[in-house]
């Protein structure tokens, strides 16, 4: 598997998951330029530090992909001066708000019934495949808007991980950057400093963060290969190739892509 040399970034206090996906090399032999190209989790916490280092990464654009109930949990991002904010929530706030709301309530009866089984595993193999099939306005917004002037950009979600890690991907893909090295890169996410920190709200139950449930909620907050696998899958089984993908899914032309490219690549 293609790797690329570990960010030297700086581990950010309310950030989690930041990382440049600079240096990623394509299969023509380029490789994506440093400091064009960000991603992350939620800005919600950041803290003034963290603001002022990503102030001075002179940001263009922000892309938010997360929903209205994202950002009622969490709260809005952390307002950078000078940088646009663009939100194109990639999920629906009313599709799996109940399911949500059993991870963080539920007890140990009730997941064992939602997750065990490989039900959670699948239910994000679903998902992903969801966005990639049905979000395609979404994907072709933020790359003509990176086409056009939107670069330096960072991509967030909640996490950083499944829908950043999705529109990070189909950008990556549009630069022909190697397979292997998008997935190494989206594998990332599951280094122990990157993780999303999981919240339940009955702290005072004895069993609400126990191995078991843990375990039963990992395939939700883990970056797994199959995930992003299967969107590389929906993509072949729906457009037939990645050039089509790009040109039909996503109204990318031929001029578009070289804009790409010149943004994106060294």
């Amino acid at each position: 598997m293609t790797q690329h040399a570990p960010s030297t970034e700086p581990e950010l206090t309310g950030v989690r998951n930041f990382r440049d996906v600079g240096g990623l090399p394509t299969v023509d032999g380029r490789r994506v330029r440093q400091g064009v190209l960000f991603r992350s989790g939620h800005l919600a916490h950041a803290t003034d530090a963290d603001a002022a280092f990503l102030t001075g990464l002179g940001l263009h654009t922000i892309f938010d992909f997360r929903n209205a109930a994202d950002q009622r949990l969490e709260g809005a991002d952390v307002a950078l001066p000078g940088v646009r904010n663009v939100n194109l929530p990639l999920t629906d706030p009313a599709d799996g708000a109940e399911f949500w709301e059993m991870v963080r309530d539920g007890d140990i009866v009730q997941l064992r019934s939602l997750l065990s089984e490989g039900r959670a595993a699948d239910r994000m193999i679903t998902s992903y495949r969801t966005i990639i099939s049905r979000r395609t306005g979404e994907h072709s917004r933020v790359l003509h808007a990176i086409a056009e002037d939107s670069v330096p950009a960072l991509m967030h979600c909640a996490a950083g991980k499944d829908r950043a890690g999705l529109s990070i991907a189909v950008t990556l893909l549009a630069v022909g950057v190697e397979r292997d090295a998008i997935e190494a890169d989206y594998l990332e996410s599951n280094a122990k400093h990157r993780r999303y920190r999981v919240h339940r709200n009955n702290n005072t139950a004895s069993d609400a963060y126990s191995p078991e449930v843990m375990e039963l909620l990992s395939p939700l907050f883990d970056a797994r290969a199959e995930y992003l696998h299967a969107a590389f899958e929906t993509i072949e089984q729906t457009w037939g190739s990645t050039d089509r993908y790009l040109a039909d899914g996503l109204k990318l032309s031929a001029a578009t892509r070289d804009r790409l490219t010149e943004r994106l690549l060294g």
